[in-house]
């Protein structure tokens, strides 16, 4: 039954004023309105995600949200250009020039906020 509804993301931060700066400054995102010492922020196809405040933040070793996007590379280029730093993970696969790692059909690469919430931008010929 959930999977005719849509699915949104939760993103926790320590410091939500800090967490903002990363959000807009360095991804540029707009926010859409302040819900509970929190921010809501809209993307594509009507999804969205709550940025709230939690001592829990960054604990997950796991990411907590990805973009899929049309190219990983021109992504980390602008990325990267605004000051956010990629991690880099050994694990198998081939490494593009910007730090990509593609494998099983995916081509993807990781960032960390602020908050040490681990996050990442995906290529894909699947659709998700």
């Amino acid at each position: 039954m959930l999977q005719k509804f849509p699915l949104y993301a939760y993103i926790p931060a320590r410091d939500v004023a800090r967490a903002r700066r990363f959000y807009e400054d360095k991804l540029g995102f707009k926010p859409k309105e302040d819900v509970s010492g929190g921010v809501v922020y809209e993307f594509a196809n009507g999804t969205s995600c709550f940025l709230y405040p939690t001592p829990n933040a960054g604990t997950s070793q796991a990411s907590q949200a990805f973009w899929q996007v049309a190219d990983v590379d021109a992504e980390i280029a602008e990325l990267k250009s605004r000051g956010v730093v990629f991690e880099h993970y050994d694990m198998p696969g081939e490494r593009s020039p910007s730090g990509a790692i593609t494998a099983n059909g995916a081509k993807a690469a990781w960032f960390k906020d602020t908050e040490g919430n681990i996050l990442a931008i995906i290529e894909s010929v699947h659709r998700y």
